[in-house]
């Protein structure tokens, strides 16, 4: 028999007499309590910080401590947080969130990031300082989570602009947010729509080389700090301003350098490895070279375009034979109505044909097979990348491919498959930016970008705090071809990959982003010798270095 239930109602006539009575609903003990969880809650000053009491497991090092408590106390929580790469900006990041979320001054977060690190971004905020974001997906919900970690790419499109736009934001954060510098992107105009009392700037390269770029990524945080655009620019104009300029910057910018940070890193231990070609390998570099100065010659249209491309092809024949096919089947396609032009292409192709060996894919056989460490192997070519996933495998080497066209879950499959399966990750570019790799402490630059800073880039993956190994640097390149003069003319001469990389910063202030690729290439399209490049790969290499 099911025991009858019996309800308590004796609650509602005395909370009914007390309405109606005016009478008190608590009682003194009650109320202290009250007065005492509200006093431990009470934060006093702005000095100093409590985040780090509410994580005791949190390796926090001195630097990003100091970061975090300058932000705070100094920029009223408004900065571009420009440490060098491996420094830790996200731990900066979380700390300086997880302190005005303790305040209660920040509630409702947006967190933009690259989309390759959503995940990462989450898993770091949940699990190091046990703040509840969440990915935005394929069904966002930006009204009603509070912290949201998405890539710029999903929140800039509607449907999802407008809602995000509307919402008023406590603390907006962006990563990599060097890709905001010009004004005239969709990226810098939707930042600058979006409403926010707090706002975190994160990259690694504050490039300072254009007065524009430096106004227009200061003004997301403050805008009219630096005043009107067109008055900013006359008045900075002259260097001997620029002094006054960088105490402006110098206030709502931080930057913590490797050298300066007193951290005992692992060391750089950078191998050169020359790659001699095979004879066929040789003559199809020697035709594609040829190719190339007959056509710098030729001030016709047709010439001038193909002798760019031949640049191209002449360091995709360094990376392997599927990349240069790739090329050489377009430039075909677009000259198939000069038949002069095709006789050319179809002599390269016949060479191509001819090339059954990748002296560089054996190369890097060879020092894979040396043990069984794992390796991150940097390419600049897809092409390259799945040929050399199927030369690995012949040889019974697993590997995984990791590319920007990746969605992001892949990208977050081929991380986890490479951590916990496979020996190699083939990454092209997109693997250089943000992703963290501390399991690993072996890169081969398969590949040389003409971009220092992109090399940089590369090593932060494994180079960075939480690497308990020397990290080794394999830097592949072909004798006698482009690759050897980047490597030993520019890369060397500008003492690129010894120690920490401090000069970088100088570099940038007087090239822009793409600027020294221009420099490097229009010396190797239009000079006529080998001595010629000589001359003036080392005249630039001077003015770096100077």
């Amino acid at each position: 028999m099911i025991p009858s239930i019996k309800f308590d109602e004796d609650w509602t006539d005395q909370f009914l007499d007390s309405i109606e009575n005016n009478r008190g609903l608590g009682n003194w003990s009650k109320y202290n309590m009250a007065l005492t969880a509200g006093k431990k809650k009470l934060i006093e000053n702005f000095h100093g910080l409590v985040a780090t009491k509410h994580l005791p497991d949190l390796t926090i090092y001195p630097h990003q401590y100091e970061t975090a408590q300058t932000v705070i106390e100094k920029m009223n929580g408004k900065a571009v947080l420009a440490d060098e790469v491996g420094l830790g900006k996200t731990i900066e990041a979380g700390l300086i969130l997880k302190e005005y979320m303790i305040r209660g001054l920040v509630k409702k977060v947006l967190i933009l990031v690259p989309a390759s690190l959503v995940t990462q971004w989450c898993r770091e905020l949940n699990e190091k300082f046990f703040i509840p974001a969440i990915e935005q997906r394929k069904r966002p919900a930006w009204e009603h989570v509070d912290i949201t970690v998405t890539s710029i790419d999903t929140a800039k499109r509607e449907p999802h602009a407008s809602v995000i736009q509307d919402i008023d934001y406590d603390f907006i954060i962006v990563d990599e947010a060097h890709k905001l510098k010009n004004k005239n992107t969709k990226n810098y105009q939707f930042v600058r729509s979006l409403k926010k009392k707090f706002c975190l700037l994160l990259t690694a390269t504050p490039v300072q080389n254009r007065l524009s770029e430096v106004f227009h990524l200061i003004s997301l945080l403050k805008p009219g700090y630096l005043g009107d655009e067109s008055s900013f620019e006359e008045k900075y104009k002259n260097e001997e301003d620029h002094e006054q300029l960088n105490e402006l910057i110098q206030k709502v910018m931080i930057r913590n350098r490797r050298s300066d940070s007193g951290m005992n890193w692992p060391k750089r231990k950078v191998e050169t490895v020359p790659i001699t070609f095979t004879p066929e390998e040789r003559q199809l570099y020697d035709a594609v070279s040829e190719l190339k100065n007959i056509y710098s010659r030729n001030s016709g249209d047709a010439g001038q375009g193909i002798s760019f491309t031949t640049l191209t092809l002449q360091r995709e024949v360094c990376s392997s034979r599927e990349a240069a096919f790739m090329t050489l089947k377009n430039l075909m396609e677009q000259y198939q109505s000069y038949p002069s032009i095709m006789n050319d292409l179809q002599s390269i192709a016949e060479k191509i044909n001819a090339v059954t060996t990748n002296s560089k894919a054996e190369k890097v056989l060879s020092l894979i097979q040396q043990s069984d460490e794992k390796v991150i192997i940097f390419t600049e070519y897809r092409a390259t990348q799945l040929f050399l996933q199927w030369y690995l495998a012949q040889h019974g080497i697993r590997s995984v491919p990791f590319r920007g066209g990746f969605k992001r879950s892949k990208k977050d499959w081929m991380k986890q498959l490479f951590k916990d399966q496979a020996q190699v990750l083939i990454a092209t570019e997109a693997g250089g930016e943000g992703i963290n790799l501390q399991f690993c402490h072996r890169m081969i630059n398969y590949d040389l970008p003409w971009n220092p800073m992109r090399i940089e880039q590369r090593i932060g993956r494994i180079h960075r705090l939480g690497q308990d190994k020397d990290v080794e640097i394999y830097n592949f390149a072909v004798q006698s071809t482009i690759e050897d003069h980047i490597l030993q003319l520019l890369y060397k001469k500008i003492g690129l990959f010894e120690g920490v990389i401090g000069k970088l910063d100088d570099i940038l202030e007087k090239f822009a982003d793409n600027q020294l690729e221009e420099h490097v290439s229009n010396i190797l399209l239009h000079s006529e010798s080998e001595g010629e490049i000589r001359v003036k790969m080392d005249n630039l290499s001077s003015i770096i270095a100077r």
